[in-house]
Order: C-alpha cells, then sequence, then structure tokens
C-alpha cells in the first residue's frame, strides 16, 4: 500500500492538521493504550504525526516505526523517528526487542493481516502486548468509506449530506480494506492472544466529529476510532 500513500503524503498530514479535533480525540484514544508500554514498535507509522505529538504533549517516546512508504517515512524521519522501509509482512520482527507493537490506523492497509499478527505474536515477550485501533468497518465512517470507495468518489448524491466537509481522501479510501471489530478479535486470538481491552473515540456521527475533542471510552460499541488491546500471557 505504500505507493498511495507517497503519492498523497502531504494530503494524510493535511486532513489531520485541518480536522484537529479528530486528530486530538485519535491521539487521545492511542496514548491512552500506551499506559506501561516501554519499548514501541509504530507498525505503519505514517508521518510520525501522532508520535510526534504523543512525544511532545504526553511524554511517549516512540520512535521506533516501520513504513512502506518511502514519502511518509521521510517525514517521520524528520520529526525524529528511526524508521525501517518495508511492509508489515516483509518485515523482521525481532524475538524479545519491543514489549508493545502498535498499529495505529495501520490494519486496513494491510493485506495479510493475520501473517503480521502471528509473527509480532512470536516476537513478544511473556506479557507483551499487541495494539490494534482502526476505523471498524462497521461503524459510521467504516459505512461511509466503503460507499465512498464503492461508487469511487466523495461527489455522489448517495452520499450528499452524510460526510464531513474535508473527508478522507478519496485515494486513500480507494486503497483500503477495513474489517469489522470482531474480524481483527478473532485474528488476535487465533495468533495466541488473550486478555482482551477495548478503548473508543469518535463516537458522534463524522458529520459532528471534529466540532470537539473527546476522551477515550472504554468499548467498541459506538466508537468510530476503536482499540483493541491483547496480551502474550501464557497461564498454569
Amino acid at each position: 500500500m505504500g505507493k498511495g500513500f507517497d503519492q498523497y503524503a502531504a494530503e494524510y498530514d493535511a486532513w489531520f492538521l485541518d480536522n484537529h479535533n479528530v486528530l486530538l480525540s485519535e491521539v487521545r484514544l492511542v496514548a491512552s493504550t500506551l499506559k506501561g508500554s516501554k519499548k514501541v514498535l509504530s507498525v505503519g507509522c505514517g508521518s510520525g504525526l501522532f508520535e510526534k505529538i504523543m512525544r511532545e504533549e504526553y511524554n511517549l517516546n516512540v520512535v521506533h516505526g516501520i513504513e512502506p512508504s518511502v514519502s511518509m517515512a521521510s517525514i517521520a524521519q524528520k520529526r525524529g523517528m528511526e524508521v525501517s522501509i518495508s511492509t508489515a509482512e516483509d518485515f523482521d520482527f525481532k524475538k524479545d526487542e519491543y514489549d508493545t507493537v502498535l498499529f495505529n490506523g495501520s490494519p486496513s492497509y494491510i493485506s495479510d493481516l493475520k501473517k503480521v499478527v502471528c509473527k509480532v505474536y512470536e516476537s513478544l515477550p511473556e506479557g507483551g502486548k499487541i495494539i490494534m485501533i482502526d476505523v471498524p468497518k462497521e461503524s459510521c465512517y467504516g459505512v461511509l468509506y466503503n460507499l465512498a470507495k464503492a461508487v469511487g468518489t466523495w461527489n455522489h448524491p448517495l452520499l450528499e449530506g452524510t460526510y464531513p466537509p474535508n473527508p478522507y481522501p478519496i485515494e486513500l479510501v480507494k486503497v483500503a480494506n477495513w474489517r469489522t471489530t470482531a474480524e481483527k478479535i478473532a485474528i488476535l486470538k487465533d495468533a495466541g492472544f488473550n486478555n482482551f481491552e477495548y478503548m473508543q473515540t469518535l463516537t458522534s456521527h463524522p458529520i459532528y466529529s471534529n466540532q470537539e475533542a473527546e476522551f477515550p471510552v472504554e468499548g467498541y460499541d459506538k466508537g468510530d476510532y476503536v482499540a483493541v488491546v491483547a496480551y502474550k500471557l501464557h497461564y498454569e
């Protein structure tokens, strides 16, 4: 999926900066899942925008990432990150190198998510955790994105009056594959993960989601951005 982001890296950043309250809501969600984490790998770190904000405003130092888009990785490196240019499928996850592996907004752009999750499980130490954060397919944003993807544009009568003034770039919508929360949980369980936790944000309709920044709440039943956290724990 790197090529799509290579071409639209600047638009990706611009969208988040134009939708500041959406960005803040999402950053708060990501930050809430990283409590207790020591060494974090950000898979699909993009431009490093979230990591920069978390470092400056939340004292969370996430500096290691992987990113297939050269343009995105270049921006992230300028923001102080150490980035490996690679897809998640091809990346060599070193055993016990990280206690937390974060997927923030990237699961929908990973083709073989099952393969990647299994590799992460094998690499994590006992007690390590995986954090999978994304727009659920069943959410309001997910349904809107899939409809826009199906018709190939935001400018369609079926979508009139249903999406925010500044929607996510259609070029990036077209290359995504959103999964339901249930699908992601099943993939994590099949890999061996357990002890699940869930957090969510963007709980109002997408038209209104940028009106005010939200604090994350537990669960996954009403948010358009959902975090699924799971641990590698063996019980006697």
